[in-house]
């Protein structure tokens, strides 16, 4: 479940910080964050929201944060690392649908770029690389994979030959993430 305004704010009250920066890593939760950020800006915490819209943004954001660097200035950098890139999902259709790549069935595999259905397949493996290939079309330097519980072993495996074999100086970070909304997050900076 998506937490609540309250939750966050708690959650900021417990990290015991002057300065904070929040990460919501999905689109959705944006306002929710804006609401607390201004609620505990009202107790003289300094927040920062940085609008990610995937955990992929916020793995990037993450990746450039310095604690000693003032916080104004961790903050442009976190998101300008964050707004660098680009995200994408894949994932199981749990109905019929209409797309923007045509209609899918329950069961299809999803591939999201950007959060909108740019793929439809029938293997989850075969799905990702086909959005790792189109992602990758527009260059990058780092492709960052979140795989998840559902995902199956040999994916991270497979995709990250495919960087290795098919796009010179691209490097690859695996991380693991459990049960998660989706199978696996792409990302690409």
């Amino acid at each position: 479940e998506p937490p609540a305004s309250g939750e966050l704010v708690q959650a900021v009250r417990r990290a015991h910080a002057c300065e904070v920066v929040l990460l919501p890593n999905d689109a959705e939760l944006r306002h929710t964050a804006a609401a607390a950020a201004e609620q505990v800006r009202t107790e003289g915490v300094r927040v920062a929201l940085i609008p990610t819209r995937s955990a992929v943004q916020g793995i990037a954001a993450l990746a450039v944060h310095e604690p000693e660097r003032r916080f104004d200035e961790d903050v442009v950098a976190m998101t300008s690392a964050a707004g660098a890139t680009r995200y994408a999902e894949v994932t199981v259709a749990e109905r019929q649908s209409w797309t923007m790549a045509g209609i899918c069935q329950a069961g299809d595999v999803l591939g999201l770029v950007d959060g909108d259905v740019a793929v439809i397949g029938q293997d989850l493996t075969e799905t990702a690389l086909a959005v790792l290939d189109r992602m990758l079309a527009a260059g990058g330097e780092l492709v960052t994979l979140v795989v998840g519980d559902d995902a199956p072993e040999s994916v991270a495996d497979r995709l990250e030959a495919r960087v290795r074999e098919g796009y010179l100086a691209v490097d690859t970070v695996v991380h693991h993430g459990g049960r998660q909304g989706s199978v696996l997050l792409i990302g690409v900076e």
